[in-house]
């Protein structure tokens, strides 16, 4: 089982819980803070401490993928050495649970589960956080352009269970606020509370919850492409409408495509409107083409996702996934398809009213509308430089 995360201390803290709960597991992990040196170090422990010790060296520079290729053989190591109910895969802080699990599935290994701890009173710093990882000391390879923001969001946003370690040392209390953006986020996950004394040295057993909750969680059984098709803009599971505790989730969906010049010039109020947004959308002028919008403290990722089903020619339906398919009839409309907008906000002071009014602006007018698709074919490609095309 895999469990990730960039608060360290909630993720250890989760471990920990897990060592006590499952006699005879282990855990292994692979500390790519070393990486500067040109190595990783590996660990694999047990509930009475370090087992083994070694040195991973780095792959073309990369500590991630030095991590790739030493994971299945430690795995395989462990398995064949028997006497271990659960292997335990404890990420480093900015490791992203869903290559691991492929890395893992596609290792011959079955994924038990996948979780991703979490302090609840972190998620909106961590949500606005838009440093690039290599400032923090995180990033996984020189070529790491990555946020902490997208980093943590993909990092909860993935894993069906979240461990939350509430009132960890060093950290701010969390309230009903931070609770709720947590779940708002994630509305599907199943959240384990567990105590603040776990793994800290012998500190009081969890009190939220019972001692092999997190245990049966990690035993669950987990769907690797299920998880990865559960990601795709196409067919992700994205939060509902919600407003509770100060926290709102604005899911806005239209049947007419954005105008790519005023969508282009309000990019920056659009994400900066809310701690994180997500979806699809559909762009005049690009009428084959679903983009994907992903936004996390204060940037914005737009980018290709493949083509709408409605410009595929029926025969090439038989090549696409079922839970693609399924999703698409879902939303389909005899005119369009499933070309839409399906975009998803959620942010503490949400200011819904004014959110709705800007992407509504942002479509085409009846008028424009009216002209058709030759016309909009036509209109200034002011997407083309942010998609590289």
């Amino acid at each position: 089982m895999i469990v990730g995360g960039l608060h360290a201390d909630a993720r250890r803290a989760a471990v920990a819980r897990l060592l006590a709960d499952v006699p005879g597991s282990v855990v292994l992990h692979h500390d790519l803070a070393t990486a500067a040196a040109g190595t990783v170090v590996r660990t694999v422990r047990d509930a009475t401490g370090v087992l083994s010790a070694g040195e991973a060296a780095l792959v073309n520079d990369c500590a991630c993928c030095a991590l790739r290729e030493d994971l299945v053989p430690e795995l395989e190591r462990l398995a064949d050495a028997g006497g271990t109910p659960l292997a335990v895969v404890e990420l480093w802080d900015s490791v992203e649970p869903k290559a691991m699990a492929e890395v893992v599935a596609t290792g011959g290994f079955t994924v038990t589960g996948v979780i991703t701890a979490v302090d609840p009173a972190l998620v909106l710093p961590y949500l606005g956080n838009g440093d690039d990882l290599a400032e923090g000391g995180l990033a996984a390879a020189a070529t790491d352009q990555r946020t902490v923001a997208d980093t943590f969001a993909r990092q909860l946003e993935y894993a069906p269970v979240l461990a939350l370690a509430e009132s960890l040392p060093g950290s701010p209390q969390a309230d009903d606020e931070d609770r709720e953006l947590l779940a708002q986020l994630h509305p599907t996950a199943r959240r384990i509370p567990i105590g603040h004394g776990d793994g800290y040295g012998g500190g009081r057993a969890g009190t939220s919850a019972a001692p092999s909750e997190l245990a049966r969680a990690a035993l669950a059984g987990f769907d690797v492409e299920a998880a990865a098709a559960a990601q795709h803009p196409a067919c992700a599971l994205l939060p509902a409408e919600a407003d509770a505790h100060g926290v709102a989730t604005l899911v806005w969906h239209r049947r007419r495509p954005f105008h790519p010049e005023r969508l282009y010039a309000a990019l920056e109020d659009l994400t900066c409107a809310a701690a994180r947004s997500r979806g699809r959308f559909w762009l005049a002028g690009k009428a084959d083409t679903l983009l994907h919008w992903d936004a996390a403290g204060g940037a914005l990722c737009v980018e290709s996702a493949g083509p709408w089903l409605a410009s595929l020619p029926d025969a090439a339906w038989e090549l696409v996934p079922p839970v693609r398919r399924a999703a698409a009839a879902l939303d389909w409309h005899p005119e369009h398809g499933d070309r839409c907008q399906h975009l998803v906000f959620t942010s503490p002071g949400l200011d819904r009213d004014g959110l709705e009014r800007l992407l509504e602006s942002c479509l085409l007018t009846d008028a424009e509308y009216a002209a058709g698709q030759a016309a909009w074919e036509r209109l200034p490609p002011a997407f083309d430089t942010l998609l590289e095309v």
